[in-house]
Parts: C-alpha cells; structure tokens; sequence
C-alpha cells in the first residue's frame, strides 16, 4: 500500500494510500507485494510510505528495488550454508505503476513488475548441468505478476482513513526456463509468478501532529490470499503491515520539497503447500525498521529507503520427502537490507 504526503483538503489528505499491487495499466500498486512470488522475500515491498505529489489526479511512477539473500536462515539465526541447496538470490525488480483519483470517495491504482533474477543452486539429481549436486547459477528476466486496486477513502471527511479491495492477476511467469536436459532451474518459490489469482485486502490511517501538517504519522495493513492456483503450488498468505513517521521540512536549494520518514514494516507469512511446493522451508515472520528521503522538484518526487531487518524468524526443517522443491534440503535464504528508490510524476 501506498502513502502519500498531500495538504488537499477535499482530495486524498496527509499521507494517502498506496497498496502494493507490487502496476502499470490502472493501476497495480506498489512493490516487492505482496505481492509477487518471492516465498523467500519481496511482498514487504508492498506496504510502506511512498509520497506523491500534491494537488494530482493521476500519478505515474517507476520503482526499483534490490534484494541480495546470501545467508542461510533457520528459525531465528543464521546457520550452515551446507545446510541449503541453494545458495544465493539477487534480484531486480522494475516496476511501472499509475494513481488515479475518480472523486474524493474512490481512487483506482495499478502495477506491473519485471524480474531480473540470478540464483546460484546446487543441481539435484543432475536434471540442469547433467551432474549430480553440481552448484550452477540460473538467470531469468521475466513480468512478475499484475496488481489491481480500487481504494474507498470516504471512511472519514478528511480522507484520512481508507479501505481497499484489489487482485493480483496470474500475468508473471510460473514456469521458468529449462535446462537442454529438460531440468526446471527455478523453483516455484522463487519464479516471478504464483500462477495463481489472489485476492487482496487493505487498510490504512493517516494524521498529523501538527497544524500545519509537517510531521505526522501514518498505520497501514495488506493481506493477500489465493484463491485459484495452479500447477500443484499454493503460496502462503500473507500479511504485511507498516507504521512511521514523516517530517516535511519544506523547500530547501532547487528542492520544492524535502521530506524524511522512519517506519517500522512487518511480515507474517504462511507455508507455501503443493505437490511443487516446499512447506517445510517456507514461510516467515519478520520486521523491518526503514529510513527514507523524501524529494520534489516541481512535478516530479522521488522517495528512497533502506529496510534493515531487526527480526526474522522462517521455518526451516530438513525434508528430502516428498517435496518436489525440498530434495534434503533445509532453510531460507535472506538479505541483509532491501533497498528501494520510485521516481513519480504527476499529470
């Protein structure tokens, strides 16, 4: 979901929404949602507090966000490498998304993601390289999923609470490439596309601590379920969630505007399950503490944060079994920090 910085009174007020619908055509809102497939990580991309510019009906932007997981995660520390078949995940995402106001009730939003993604794994059974247990590195640049949202913000007459209703549409690649051999590089969990339709709640709350409005706050919530899957893989639910602070310190130089923000995001994911799936290595609780600028030069605003984990906890047990995705493996693999930057332009 997605916030915005706005002193309209009879438009989206202080810091309105922005759901991650991780957008393009309408509308699909923010990042890495909920949002796209990412077991091991990138649906926190879709809450938190990205400002748009004032006194706009429609908004367009263009959001890059990185993530580097190379460490081998169990429970609530870090463990052995050896431990997991895979070894690390960086990934890109590019994501094209567009704001519309219709009136002061309802506001549609919308995005698109691109993947560009390398995994570095070990090739069980020899389907990729030819040789068992050999490590090799897959790449795959592909459209992750497409997000739809309509958000009613006539709770309250200021606009400063709001309810949104959105989907999350199969668009993203849930297969992958395949070796000469006929071996699947990529599992499920880690493709830019579920191959399932979701469904996807949200809610958030903004206000002010003072008058004038330069520092306020800001609460919000996201959650994701699917509800036609395909391919014997259903991924969790997932509940993400944020709260913060912003602080706009006016026009500074060439700068129309100079903002910061500090917010706190939450994660609360369940076991991915399926024939293709990988339960017993999937799904996570995690929380993130997040510093970011906030900039605007005439119609144009660009915000950029850093989310550095505080907590993690992701379930991890050995399972050589009957998961297609497990093959004796044990584990998550998880960054470091996350990084984000959204250029936007109001029409």
């Amino acid at each position: 979901m997605r916030l915005q910085s706005s002193k309209r009174a009879s438009r989206i007020s202080s810091t309105v929404v922005k759901s991650a619908l991780f957008a393009s055509a309408l509308a699909v809102v923010l990042a890495p949602g909920s949002a796209d497939a990412c077991a091991c990580g990138c649906g926190i991309f879709d809450v938190g507090a990205q400002s748009l510019p004032e006194n706009t009906e429609l908004l367009a932007y263009f959001r890059y966000s990185y993530m580097n997981q190379n460490a081998n995660w169990e429970g609530t520390s870090k463990a052995p490498a050896i431990d997991n078949g895979d070894k690390w995940i960086n990934t890109s995402f590019y994501t094209v998304g567009a704001d519309y106001v219709l009136n002061d009730n309802w506001m549609v939003m919308g995005e698109l993601p691109v993947f560009a993604r390398q995994l570095e794994t070990t090739d069980n059974g020899g389907v990729v390289t030819g040789v068992n247990n050999e490590v090799y590195t897959g790449h795959l640049t592909d459209l992750g999923d497409a997000q739809l949202q309509a958000l009613y913000t006539g709770l309250s007459s200021d606009m400063s609470t709001g309810l949104g209703f959105g989907i999350k549409l199969p668009t993203g690649d849930y297969s992958g490439p395949y070796s000469a051999l006929g071996g699947q590089e990529f599992d499920r969990d880690s493709l830019p596309g579920t191959g399932s339709t979701d469904l996807i709640f949200s809610f958030y709350h903004t206000g002010a601590f003072t008058n004038d409005q330069t520092f306020g706050y800001f609460v919000q919530a996201r959650y994701q379920l699917a509800v036609l899957t395909r391919d014997s893989y259903r991924p969790g639910n997932e509940l993400d969630a944020a709260a913060g602070l912003n602080y706009d310190f006016g026009a500074a130089g060439f700068l129309d505007k100079v903002g910061v923000v500090l917010q706190t995001l939450g994660s609360y994911r369940e076991n991915d399950t399926g024939a293709n799936a990988d339960p017993l290595n999937s799904g996570y609780r995690r929380l993130f503490i997040a510093p970011g600028a906030d900039l605007q030069i005439r119609n144009f605003r660009i915000y950029t944060d850093v989310e550095l984990p505080v907590y993690q906890d992701t379930n991890a047990v050995w399972n050589g079994g009957p998961s297609v995705a497990a093959g004796g493996t044990k584990g998550q693999l998880v960054a470091s920090a996350l990084y984000k930057v959204e250029l936007s332009y109001a029409l």
